[in-house]
């Protein structure tokens, strides 16, 4: 049976258009890929030039060094603490801030993205004139902050927070409110309903908090610096000591710390990441 030549020319033409589609569409991804793909090479190229560069026996001596050990302790209880902080303060922040309407909202929530725009220098510098004034000096009185170890966790949470905040008002922005409104008729009251609704659904964006908060506190400098100082077996943190090995001209030092950061970071991002995962995996329907 003969085919229409009219059919047998639209078969063509469709043949045709999909092969110029699927060209165009692999045109665009290998472009795509190109400027994804130089990104990712200058990545891996610093990391891989790091790894060369340094040895065992230089992280290994780096680890004997009492100065970077105590900076090791200290980086990791700030940064644990700066992230209780964070969360203590974002979670509440980013539900009011997703759940309630009121004048100068904006304005408020342009006030919480300061420290993400601003140079972290300013931060620590603003820290420092705060604690110059009255109120800051009686303060000091009682409780030292300025050059000590309070500094350190406040120079880390006045960065940190602000990126937890973003990240819990995204999540509850996501998060519909119908399961509450229906906690609420059926006799919750409205802080029962956030611990027992709200909150459970939210975990996954309070563990990607938690991990945006512990990684920018652990490489936080600026303001540690102008705020804290970098006094050795002090105020040390692992970011601070890789500024002191550079100073005394110590780069193989400098660089094993850095390494060693790196490595924090990634383990922790991998750890969050999948335990994320399986959260969500096993999520109840």
């Amino acid at each position: 049976m003969s085919r229409d030549p009219m059919e047998t020319v639209a078969g063509a033409s469709i043949e045709s258009t999909a092969r110029r589609s699927r060209q165009s569409d692999t045109r665009f991804y290998v472009c795509l890929g190109i400027l994804g793909g130089s990104y990712l090479l200058l990545l891996v190229a610093t990391l891989v030039a790091d790894l060369f560069y340094t040895s065992p026996g230089h992280l290994w001596r780096a680890l004997q060094s009492s100065e970077i050990r105590y900076a090791i302790r200290l980086s990791l209880i700030s940064c644990t603490l700066t992230t209780l902080l964070s969360l203590w303060v974002a979670v509440p922040i980013g539900y009011l801030m997703a759940r309630v309407r009121f004048p100068g909202q904006r304005l408020v929530d342009a006030i919480f993205d300061i420290p993400i725009v601003l140079p972290p220098l300013v931060i620590g510098l603003s820290l420092l004139i705060l604690f110059q004034t009255a109120p800051g000096q009686a303060l000091q009185r009682v409780f030292p902050v300025t050059y000590a170890i309070p500094s350190v966790v406040l120079a880390q949470f006045m960065v940190a927070c602000a990126f937890a905040v973003r990240t819990m008002r995204a999540t509850f922005d996501q998060i519909s409110p119908r399961h509450e409104q229906v906690a609420l008729t059926l006799g919750c009251t409205r802080s029962q309903a956030f611990w027992m609704v709200v909150l459970p659904e939210a975990r996954r964006g309070v563990l990607t908090a938690a991990t945006l908060a512990w990684a920018r506190a652990l490489g936080e400098f600026g303001p540690i610096l102008v705020f804290s100082g970098a006094t050795r077996l002090r105020t040390e943190v692992l970011s601070t000591t890789v500024f002191l090995e550079l100073s005394v001209g110590n780069l193989e030092a400098a660089v094993a710390v850095s390494l060693l950061m790196v490595a924090a970071a990634v383990v922790v991002l991998l750890l969050i990441r999948t335990k994320g995962s399986e959260s969500s995996f096993n999520r109840p329907v």
